[in-house]
């Protein structure tokens, strides 16, 4: 679930600001940079499942967390999109804390 949760959210991103609904006040390509790029750092230690990025990566989604509520609030048209981040946001947030606990105690256990 995180993995699909991650690869998700940032195709929900990369949709949203460059498709579905692009800033007037910045150029895409510096909404995709602020907004995408971060989500790539951890993307290696995700696919070969490793519990610290996981860990790490659920901090992260709690920066998109924050981001969806505050243009939820603040841009009413485009809610839908921003819902979409919340809702990928926590279940990134709640997988990725769920798969390093599990494979923290595994680990442990060895």
């Amino acid at each position: 679930m995180a993995l699909t949760s991650h690869f998700a959210l940032i195709t929900h991103l990369l949709l949203w600001n460059v498709w579905l609904g692009p800033s007037h006040y910045f150029p895409v390509a510096m909404a995709l940079v602020v907004m995408v790029v971060p989500l790539l750092f951890p993307l290696r230690g995700i696919l070969h499942g490793r519990a610290y990025t996981h860990a790490w990566t659920g901090f992260l989604a709690l920066l998109y967390l924050i981001h969806g509520i505050g243009d939820f609030v603040v841009n009413p048209p485009e809610r839908i999109y921003s819902g979409i981040e919340i809702f990928l946001s926590l279940a990134l947030f709640f997988s990725c804390a769920l798969y390093a606990r599990i494979a923290g105690k595994s680990e442990q256990s060895k």
